[in-house]
């Protein structure tokens, strides 16, 4: 667990400090416009909500509440990958480095055991 910390940490803090480049030296809107002119700017968009939609599709497949399916889809949609960082760290730590609660969640596992020892 605490490779995968020290890696989903340094990745997140990486996209951080991205970001407060960007919005420190750059000019959002203008800069923006510029990207939407050129056509690999328009794929580079594409890329990034297309991976957006997959990190939300895991979140989707493993959370059971939907307040928290809809919360954290629409922080990604608007935080980007800082928040997917942010909620990988989130659930790792809570899975307590089990690989199955991390990738699947614990309602998931518990309904998967329900099925294979159905109650006589």
């Amino acid at each position: 667990m605490k490779i995968a910390l020290a890696y989903l940490l340094l990745l997140t803090l990486v996209m951080g400090g991205a970001l407060v480049y960007g919005f420190t030296l750059g000019d959002f809107w203008k800069d923006g416009a510029d990207l939407l002119e050129n056509p690999w700017g328009m794929v580079s968009l594409f890329d990034v909500y297309v991976g957006f939609f997959f990190f939300i599709g895991w979140i989707w497949y493993r959370e059971c509440c939907l307040g928290a399916k809809f919360f954290w889809a629409l922080a990604i949609l608007l935080g980007g990958n800082l928040v997917a960082g942010i909620y990988a760290i989130f659930v790792l730590l809570k899975s307590k480095g089990d690989a199955q609660v991390f990738f699947l969640g614990e309602t998931r596992i518990l309904k998967e055991n329900e099925n294979q020892n159905p109650a006589v």
